[in-house]
Formats: C-alpha cells, structure tokens, sequence
C-alpha cells in the first residue's frame, strides 16, 4: 500500500500464523481506558472479519472487568482468507510452504536463497523483514538473539461439546477429576494447573491447556509441541466421556499445531524492559502503542497482572532493529524485550502494530534510499497515520 514492491514468504498453508492456524482467534487488545490505542491495517481486518460473519463488537467504552472481554472473537478461517485478498489486491506475492534458508547482506540490501515443495530459488532484496515470531532470519544472517533456559508452555486450542454443564454433579466430577490426576490418567498440564473441572467444561475447551516445553524454533521442536498437545486432548477426552451426563461429549474443533508463546527475542537497538512498559514509558522513537496485562504462563498456570488505570506502554523503532543490522527489521513475538515485557508485548493486536510499523519504516527507507533506523521519524508518522495507524503522541 506504500508502493514497494512486495514479496511475503510464508512457511504453512495460509496468513494469520496463530490467529488463524493456532486457533487463538480472539485478538486483543486494541483498546485502553475508554480509547482506542491500536487501529490501522490490521484492525481495518478485523474489522470486516467480525462484518463478514456476523459477529459483535465488544462495548469499548468502558474498561472491562477482565481483559479478554476486550479481546474480539472472530472466525478464523475467514480472517485467513480476508487477509489473504488484501495481500493480492495491494499486489503482494506470495509464497506458502516455502522458507529461506540462507540470508545474506549484500551492499544495498539482501539476498535469500527459498525453498519449498519442489522449488528452489534466489530472492534479492532491499529491506528484510522478520515476522517468524522466532527472530529466525536474523538467526540466519548471524544477529545476535535471546532466549529464556525456560520457556512458557503452549497451547494446542481446541473445543469441547455434546453435554450441558447444568445437568452436571459438580461435587462428584471434581473428585473423579482429583483422582485422575492422582492416577496419572490426567497430567496438571491438561487444565493449566488446579481448578474446578466443571469449569474447566462449562469452558468448553479453548485456551485451556499447556504443553510443557513447547518450541517452535525447529520442525523437531514443534513436531514434539504438536504430538504433545494431541495427546493431551486424547487424555482429556477419555476422562470426560468416563464422567456421568458426559457420555456423549465431543471434540468438536482441534487446531493443527500447538501454538508457542516463547522462543527467540532479538537483541534490538533498544530492549523494552518490564518497567518501560508497566511505566507507560514513551520512547523518543516510539512507533505504536501496545496494551495488555503481563501474561507469564509457567507450570502453577498463569495470573495476568493489569497494567495501572491510565497507563498505555510504547514500542520503539530501535526495539524492531537487530543490533549491528542494516536493512533488516522484525516485527512480533521476537521484538527485543526482557520476558515480562515480552509476555505481554507478544499478544495479536501489538504484533499487528509492530508490522504496520515496520513496514512503513521498510517502504521509506528503500524509497529515501536509507535504513529503517535512519528515516525521518515525521515520514514515518504521516505515513502510519495515512493509513489510519495510532501514533503514540
């Protein structure tokens, strides 16, 4: 849409990464205290995702009890194919079940060798950037990167059916639920730690487990992730169809792949710490908004801590910048972050931000013949702002 040539290279089968093959399809959050501090291109999506089938809108007017009432509720599938055809209409060319697996700096950009089911080819380029999620190009053109000895767990989404909570023995379900566990038939992980397992059901599945260990940065990382969660759902519908009122349940949806929260984070220009972003800090640089509440998952569950009531944290330039790196940007996940920062900078509506802002960093710099970190901070927002992003101002 800024006019530079484009070419997206995506490894799986469709757009969307976790909102749309990890099921999470529920993005959030892009309102804060009563105002909205993420729009752009990716709301534009969201918005005509939520249009096309049907669905509501949340009431932003107001700040929600709990944060995911704030998160939108979309179909998935169609948000893919949405996406997709506004890739195509802005001339986009795209590339599925393909990846890079070199990349190398050339004296005005870079250079990329691509491969994919029966393909094997060179791509030249003048900006580069990485949306893996895992700082995976910048592993592969040697920038430095970080990662936790520990990482948060994933979750493989899924959705549960064919019973009615009300018709339940609550009492009695818990104890066959404390007695799986205590009989191996459960693991701890099958419910994200201890609860109550009719509200585990009334739940109906969802984000509702973790899979230890998960790892996205391999294909033998993530297989394991995948086979992990899968026999996860197993273990868990065997025990529920074993529980009285709930013979007849179901798996009525189970995603492809176990979705990863945490793997590799650049080492950026600048590093967003947890006190830059429960502090609201606004950098000299900042190019969007982020907002939702720390979000560590670890193996006792996860208790999200609210951000203070007014406060709406930033996200530098110099944070989308491997340090040392020319040409080269990441946008998501792998944003150059501490993990606390990281848990909550990681969700969909801040990756959409970063993107759009990276981006329009890229297209200026291969227009003024420059780097991303040296555009003109003043192009750069009128630049988002012309295609309806919020600027932090």
């Amino acid at each position: 849409r800024a006019g530079a040539r484009t070419t997206l290279i995506e490894m799986g089968s469709q757009l969307g990464g976790t909102m749309t093959t990890g099921g999470v399809s529920f993005p959030g959050l892009f309102h804060a205290w009563g105002r909205q501090v993420i729009a752009g291109i990716g709301w534009e999506m969201v918005q005509e995702a939520v249009r096309l089938d049907g669905g509501r809108m949340p009431d932003f007017s107001r700040p929600p009890r709990a944060h995911m009432q704030h998160q939108v509720r979309i179909n998935g599938p169609l948000y893919a194919a949405l996406v997709e055809e506004a890739c195509l209409q802005a001339g986009v060319s795209l590339g599925y079940y393909q990846f890079p697996l070199s990349a190398t700096a050339t004296e005005d950009g870079w250079s990329l060798e691509i491969v994919g089911k029966g393909l094997r080819y060179p791509i030249v380029c003048q900006q580069l950037i990485d949306c893996t999620g895992g700082a995976d190009i910048v592993g592969l053109a040697g920038f430095s990167r970080m990662r936790e000895e520990t990482t948060q767990p994933g979750t493989l989404i899924f959705r549960l059916g064919g019973y009615n909570v009300d018709d339940l023995d609550a009492d009695e379900i818990q104890r066959r639920f404390l007695q799986a566990l205590a009989d191996g038939e459960l693991e701890h992980s099958d419910t994200r730690g201890p609860r109550r397992f009719v509200g585990f059901l009334a739940g109906g599945g969802d984000n509702a487990q973790h899979v230890w260990d998960a790892d996205s940065s391999t294909a033998d990382s993530q297989t394991q992730a995948n086979i992990a969660g899968r026999r996860s759902v197993l273990r868990l519908i065997r025990f529920i169809r074993s529980l009285p009122g709930c013979e007849r349940a179901q798996v009525q949806r189970m995603m492809q792949e176990t979705a990863v929260r945490e793997t590799y984070r650049i080492v950026g220009q600048a590093t967003i710490t947890h006190d830059d972003y429960t502090s609201g800090r606004h950098f000299d640089d900042a190019v969007c908004h982020s907002f939702y509440p720390i979000d560590l998952h670890d193996r006792g569950g996860v208790v999200p801590k609210p951000l203070t009531p007014g406060t709406v944290p930033t996200v530098p330039l110099g944070a989308l910048v491997p340090r040392g790196s020319r040409h080269l940007l990441v946008a998501g996940r792998s944003v150059s972050s501490d993990r606390l920062a990281n848990s909550a900078l990681r969700v969909q509506a801040s990756c959409m931000a970063m993107g759009q802002a990276a981006g329009a960093a890229a297209a200026l710099a291969i227009q003024n013949a420059t780097t991303p970190a040296a555009v003109d901070r003043n192009e750069l927002h009128e630049l988002l702002r012309q295609h309806n992003a919020v600027v932090p101002g």
